[in-house]
């Protein structure tokens, strides 16, 4: 076979790929949103029917074989190559499982979803108990197939951020916690900032009308993004000009759905905007958790907080709700934006204490890995843990173990990288504001003015480049966590007028 035949069919074989990881993400999409429940057990099993073929192909001797031979070979093109050399490290992770494992696998992560779900919706932890005990298990099983020195749990962590461990994890969160530990208890000792105007009834079609508005201000464009609605939003996609959101409105809280929607925004943005080049290949859909979460927490944070943000947006909401916020300036409602308490809910956490919420997925998910932690009684567990780390009562498990769906699909080891990606996205921005107006843009309607720069510094990149490269390229230097640090410090010391407590410690 020649070179070139080689390469054709190296072709056809990611197309055939991309047709099943079509089908499948457009199938999970409607699962999450809109299909109704009664049909699941039938769409369960054919969706994990269809990802056993998808294993098939992917698991292919013969492209292993192929892969194995020109990953390395100078002279086929270095984009080629590095996509070669992805896709056999993906293949050396799973060849080692039999197709009929892997399909009851993901029987189970389908089951294990409408049970979460449904214990949910009951609030009752007790109803997802027995699947979660399950997946643990599986996962355990099909993670310690694999050869080499890593743990198990390293192994889940690597797979969401190639080269994380938990030695390095555990660095990264000690550095937080000593220093934004005593913020955060100066912060909740300090004189509390009045936020109640966010929280009184805000109807939910005039929060729609408003979301619309903002869609075209972040330039998510409906002829490649469509938003949705779903019990606890995600992003999916199935190519760079089709890619989904969904938020999640709340009658008494009107920042929920917005930021939520922004951070997608985030997602889907970075999806859209990789090279056109690597659409349907592992370029496009490797890029690591930490990554994408850096442009979610950045385009939710580090812009979507900001005055200047809402400088452009702020009057457009006080247009929808004139009752609720017309006499709140916006200086006012900038602030209530940014108020840091303890909370029960991750995804509606303040910027200063959302670590502290990863923090204890993190410990959990460790414990649960290393035997120290079960999962019979694993509600209680959280709620002690609740206490201990942000001082919190959970009173239910619905707002407690159940608020969040990963554990139930076995997405062991994606927590961590929601901190490492706020960490990431400090750096980012940092960069960016040193290149461009940033506030000037977002001010003046201009938010293309920072897509335009992520998409040129980071975006386009899709996973061509690891975490630590493209932190380099972008910013001339390795991946710093004092800037996290620093800029929540600094934050939170001016909006809670702690500086002279902060000069007074240093």
């Amino acid at each position: 076979m020649t070179k070139e035949e080689k390469l054709q069919k190296y072709e056809d074989w990611l197309f055939r790929r991309s047709a099943y990881q079509m089908a499948l993400a457009v199938i999970g999409i409607d699962k999450l949103t809109v299909a109704p429940p009664a049909g699941s057990a039938y769409r369960d099993s054919r969706t994990a029917y269809l990802a056993g073929e998808l294993f098939s192909i992917q698991n292919d001797p013969e492209m292993i074989s192929l892969l194995k031979e020109m990953k390395d070979d100078p002279s086929v093109d270095a984009d080629v190559r590095r996509g070669m050399q992805l896709y056999y490290e993906e293949a050396m992770k799973t060849m080692c499982i039999s197709k009929e494992e892997y399909v009851a696998a993901r029987e189970l992560a389908n089951r294990s979803y409408d049970a979460w779900l449904k214990a949910k919706t009951e609030d009752d932890y007790s109803v997802f108990e027995p699947y979660l005990k399950q997946v643990i298990e599986t996962q355990k099983k099909l993670y310690g197939y694999r050869t080499g020195d890593l743990s198990l749990y390293d192994r889940m962590l690597d797979d969401f951020e190639p080269g994380m461990t938990q030695e390095k994890y555990d660095r990264f969160f000690n550095a937080l916690k000593e220093r934004l530990v005593p913020l955060i208890r100066k912060v909740t000792e300090a004189q509390q900032i009045d936020d109640s105007a966010l929280f009184q009834h805000y109807d939910i079609d005039a929060q729609k009308k408003f979301m619309d508005e903002l869609l075209t201000y972040l330039c998510f464009d409906p002829s490649w993004g469509y938003q949705n609605e779903t019990e606890h939003p995600f992003t999916s996609w199935t190519c760079e000009n089709d890619c989904r959101t969904t938020t999640k409105y709340l009658e008494n809280n009107v920042a929920s759905a917005i930021l939520s929607t922004v951070h997608e925004v985030g997602h889907a943005t970075y999806e859209h905007d990789v090279d056109d080049r690597y659409d349907g290949m592992i370029l496009s859909e490797g890029i690591s958790s930490g990554m994408h979460e850096s442009q979610s927490r950045l385009f939710e944070n580090y812009l979507g907080r900001t005055e200047a943000f809402w400088q452009y947006n702020y009057p457009v909401l006080q247009k929808y709700f004139p009752d609720q916020l017309g006499g709140v300036t916006l200086g006012e409602f900038v602030r209530m934006l940014n108020v840091s308490r303890p909370s029960l809910i991750r995804t509606e956490a303040d910027e200063l204490t959302y670590p502290m919420h990863i923090l204890i997925r993190y410990e959990i998910e460790k414990g649960l890995f290393n035997g120290t932690i079960p999962t019979e009684g694993l509600n209680e567990t959280w709620k002690k843990m609740y206490k201990e780390y942000l001082g919190v009562d959970v009173p239910n498990d619905r707002d407690g173990i159940l608020q969040d769906v990963h554990w139930s699909d076995g997405s062991f080891g994606y927590f961590p990288t929601y901190a490492l990606g706020s960490a990431f996205s400090a750096q980012f921005t940092a960069k960016m504001r040193q290149d461009i107006d940033v506030d000037e843009a977002l001010r003046s309607g201009r938010f293309d003015a920072c897509v335009s720069w992520l998409k040129e510094h980071i975006h386009q990149y899709g996973c061509r480049y690891n975490a630590d490269e493209i932190m380099n390229m972008v910013c001339g230097e390795p991946f710093d966590v004092n800037y996290y640090i620093d800029y929540l410090e600094d934050k939170y010391t001016k909006l809670y007028g702690l500086q002279a407590e902060k000069e007074t410690d240093r």
